[in-house]
């Protein structure tokens, strides 16, 4: 008896000194991952709770607003052009993976094949627009004004032979629509929502060389916090790399 009353106070000690954070993630593959390091955490002392959107607004304005720790879920460009235009301070406090977006059609096996006036669709947001554009330049599909602009957008094509048609969407809802057009720009955690396989199944990807990393961020009052320390660190273990290599075999890359 003695025993166990030792074994519970010792859990109502360490439950009282747990520190808890809040991370909001997009569900694949950012809250899988965050899942997979909670019981390392535990061991730490910080219970991590994981809050999944299918959004890519809120998930920032939450942790503006101190509704929520951090959150896990976008690449640096977003975040810069996010806070630029919203005027909020959010910082990087690691960077975590890759996810190379890629273009898929239900309707053809190669970019060649698209027909005159095809109808292609980008995400409405500025990085990842740009950032299919620049891909759409890179496989020779369209010309743009510059090739490194990564905020370009529909205005800026000077090259269009095949008079492709462009229509802006919401990232998470693109997937829904790719039988209804003949080619979708989809974000990876998107794409691997919608059950597609990215290494086969996209027609052009970005290649690991992609600036795109997906980062764990913060506010710059909690970014240094000892329990979000240890959440980036375990980000960052081998374990963590392991789990990203063979799950997603190749959908997802460690940029670590």
């Amino acid at each position: 008896m003695k025993k166990l009353l030792a074994v519970v106070a010792a859990v109502a000690a360490f439950s009282a000194h747990a520190e808890t954070l809040t991370v909001a993630a997009t569900p694949v593959p950012h809250a899988e991952i965050l899942n997979f390091v909670k019981p390392q955490l535990a061991k730490e002392g910080v219970e991590l709770k994981v809050k999944e959107f299918t959004d890519y607004i809120q998930p920032n304005v939450q942790v503006a607003e101190k509704r929520l720790d951090a959150n896990f879920f976008q690449h640096q460009p977003y975040l810069d052009e996010f806070n630029k235009a919203k005027g909020t301070q959010l910082v990087s406090v690691a960077g975590v993976h890759l996810e190379p977006l890629g273009a898929y059609s239900s309707k053809y096996k190669k970019l060649d094949e698209l027909p005159s006036g095809a109808t292609v669709v980008i995400p409405n947001d500025a990085t990842n627009g740009g950032r299919a554009l620049l891909l759409l330049d890179k496989a020779g599909v369209i010309k743009l004004k510059d090739s490194k602009n990564i905020l370009s957008t529909v205005k800026d094509i000077t090259g269009n032979d095949k008079k492709l048609k462009f229509r802006e969407l919401e990232a998470a809802t693109i997937p829904r629509v790719l039988t209804q057009v003949d080619l979708a720009l989809i974000n990876t955690n998107y794409a691997l929502e919608a059950k597609l396989n990215p290494e086969k199944d996209a027609l052009v990807i970005e290649g690991s060389d992609s600036p795109y990393v997906n980062i764990l961020v913060a506010r710059p009052d909690n970014k240094d916090a000892d329990a979000m320390k240890k959440l980036a660190a375990a980000l960052h273990s081998p374990e963590v790399k392991q789990f990203i290599t063979e799950k997603y075999k190749g959908a997802v890359i460690p940029a670590f």
